[in-house]
């Protein structure tokens, strides 16, 4: 039996971030946790980037109705995408990631040292894989997409930082 996905509300505190000459929207925690983690990955020899961030609900909808005009069936749909106001998305605290010479939004992600990179980091800068293998949910697995779900110390490092003379 699956466990329902939770329902989220719309962030609207959002802002925008600027990634590989795309830009993005972000909840600031999220957002700065992001660029620190981007920043140790690169100085790691690891490139990730941002597929996609915050998603609003209306987008959502849009993209589930798309899926239905192609004839894909429900259940094919339900097993990759949230239904609208139930996608981490829209918290603004989801972020799907990629790196060179990978597919976007494939399996194969994990395959990647950038994939490894994460598993081993990104929890100290306060990410989780959202769905792994396996997971309760009943969604595929998403090496590519991670949560910001805080991190003590991550954010005790940024209040420091943010508190030095300068």
């Amino acid at each position: 039996m699956k466990t329902p996905l939770p329902i989220f509300t719309e962030e609207k505190n959002l802002m925008e971030l600027e990634d590989e000459g795309r830009t993005f929207l972000l909840q600031p925690n999220t957002a700065e946790s992001w660029k620190a983690m981007k920043a140790k990955a690169a100085s790691d020899g690891i490139h990730l980037y941002m597929v996609s961030a915050f998603r609003s609900i209306e987008r959502q909808s849009q993209i589930i109705e798309n899926k239905k005009a192609k004839g894909i069936p429900d259940d094919e749909i339900y097993a990759v995408s949230a239904p609208p106001g139930r996608s981490e998305h829209h918290t603004g605290r989801a972020i799907d990631l990629n790196t060179v010479d990978c597919p976007v939004l494939e399996e194969e992600f994990e395959d990647t040292p950038a994939f490894e990179w994460l598993r081993e980091n990104a929890a100290s800068f306060g990410f989780t894989l959202s769905y792994p293998r396996n997971n309760p949910y009943g969604i595929a697995y998403e090496p590519w997409h991670w949560k910001f779900r805080g991190n003590q110390a991550f954010e005790t490092a940024r209040q420091s930082t943010e508190s030095e003379p300068r």
